[in-house]
């Protein structure tokens, strides 16, 4: 076995000393999800074999892999010994509840909101129509879509107090200033008597003032940032239009708009993702959807969340040519350092959103004559080609803020923008949740020491004993 310990050292990088039958997926930090791939390509190199999807999802503990090196195939997951619980680390393949408003597939790269596949949404549909169809459970008739327009464009200018902090935050990162204006959004609403629990239909209208005016917060945001005035949203325009007008203080010209409209719909929902789950769990608690989008926004901000859309631009600056693109790869693998743009916890395949970034890429490149970005990023998916089947494909990330770069925006703007688009699916989700309420409690399966007993130390300078009670 010990060349197949040197493999799994090597696959982890960590040291042979700490490989034990025990150790196991999930368990340490090295083996989390792009260590366990790495340790799949190197068991495949040490063995001369090829490892399925099936093979992959059975060779998730070190004794498992010890014995497929003998010879013998992976068992099924058996369930823990009797009275000790099943766990699931980052509640991977746990359902929590039914939903009615995304489905993803994870094999066939399938997304859909309520029925309705995400290439024909990104190809026609406005934003408004895919905000209505998630917050209001259907794509809306002429008329339903006029009332829905008018009532966005009724919510699109927050408090001034809200605008003044904005600007006050000129220093901040667009998502740090997001996050916490959309909080300060929660001060000037309804003051319900008794700290009454927030109504259905006022959470509806809470959500639908937040999907209008989170892209005025990031506008004015930014123009504070910039040293100018901010734009003010335009009423007569499209949620696109009117938000482009806002940030850049110009009109848009039509090609921005229909850009900017189909990224708002590519990123509206992606289900119960770790922003989602905060939402709903803030929901769950009954701390009303103000408080509820900001959890999201506070969770989405991470680097493993949405701020990989920005991690992942700067791919094309460190790769610098597309020459660079094997070599880089193969560096960061090394250092078992993720490549940002690449895997999906849900997907296993390409992200079906990636195809409709790369193909907006492709359009500002060309119109641009600056084709090089784009060679960069083609040019390291070929270096990823091999981790490919294992999971590790293009992810809505890749492409995404280089099309945004290509729009003349700052690449700290990029997962702000993704919150605009998806401001709607959080609130869609915290309606659901709302409408069959359960409170959200998981559990911890607890491993520390075992019961012992408290020795009060000897009186000292700082912790004399207080005097008793009279």
């Amino acid at each position: 076995m010990e060349r197949i310990d040197q493999c799994i050292a090597r696959g982890l990088g960590i040291d042979e000393g700490r490989i034990t039958d025990g150790l196991q997926y999930q368990s340490i930090t090295e083996w989390d999800s792009l260590g366990h791939v790495s340790l799949m390509a190197a068991l495949e190199s040490d063995l001369g074999i090829e490892i399925d999807d099936d093979l992959m999802l059975g060779l998730r503990t070190v004794a498992d892999i010890r014995r497929f090196a003998r010879g013998s195939r992976p068992t099924p997951p058996q369930p823990p010994p009797a009275g000790r619980p099943t766990v699931h680390r980052g509640l991977e393949g746990v359902y929590f509840d039914r939903t009615t408003i995304t489905r993803s597939d994870a094999t066939e790269g399938v997304l859909e909101h309520r029925g309705y596949d995400i290439h024909d949404l990104a190809e026609s549909a406005s934003y408004e129509e895919v905000a209505h169809l998630l917050v209001k459970g259907e794509l809306p008739d002429r008329s339903g879509l006029e009332a829905f327009r008018e009532e966005l464009v009724s919510h699109r200018e927050p408090p001034p107090r809200v605008l003044d902090l904005a600007r006050s935050l000129a220093h901040a990162h667009p998502m740090e200033a997001l996050r916490t204006c959309v909080s300060a959004l929660g001060a000037f609403g309804p003051v319900r008597e008794g700290g009454r629990d927030e109504t259905f239909d006022e959470a509806l209208r809470t959500g639908i003032a937040l999907v209008a005016q989170v892209p005025t917060l990031v506008a004015a945001h930014h123009a504070a940032r910039t040293g100018r005035e901010r734009g003010v949203p335009a009423p007569d325009t499209s949620h696109a239009a009117s938000f482009l007008t806002a940030l850049q203080g110009r009109e848009p010209t039509p090609a921005e708009v229909r850009i900017m409209n189909q990224a708002f719909v590519l990123h509206a929902d992606f289900g119960p993702n770790p922003a989602a789950l905060a939402a709903r769990v803030s929901i769950s608690c009954r701390a009303g959807m103000t408080a509820a989008i900001t959890s999201a926004i506070a969770a989405f901000a991470g680097s493993r969340h949405g701020g990989a859309a920005e991690r992942a631009l700067r791919l094309v600056d460190e790769v610098g040519t597309p020459q660079n693109a094997e070599r880089y790869v193969r560096d960061l693998q090394k250092r078992k350092e993720p490549v940002m743009g690449f895997g999906h916890r849900i997907f296993r395949t390409e992200d079906p959103r990636a195809r409709h970034f790369r193909a907006i890429v492709q359009e500002l490149s060309q119109e641009k004559g600056d084709t090089h970005g784009l060679e960069v990023l083609d040019a390291v998916v070929a270096a990823m080609r091999p981790y490919r089947r294992h999971g590790v494909a293009p992810n809505v990330d890749l492409y995404s803020g280089l099309a945004y770069r290509l729009m003349g925006l700052p690449d700290d703007l990029a997962a702000a923008l993704f919150v605009i688009g998806r401001t709607a699916g959080w609130v869609a989700q915290c309606l659901e949740q709302h409408s069959h309420n359960v409170l959200i409690v998981p559990l911890l399966e607890y491993v520390g020491p075992a019961p012992r007993t408290y020795r009060r130390p000897e009186p000292g300078r700082w912790n004399r004993r207080l005097p008793p009670r009279r």
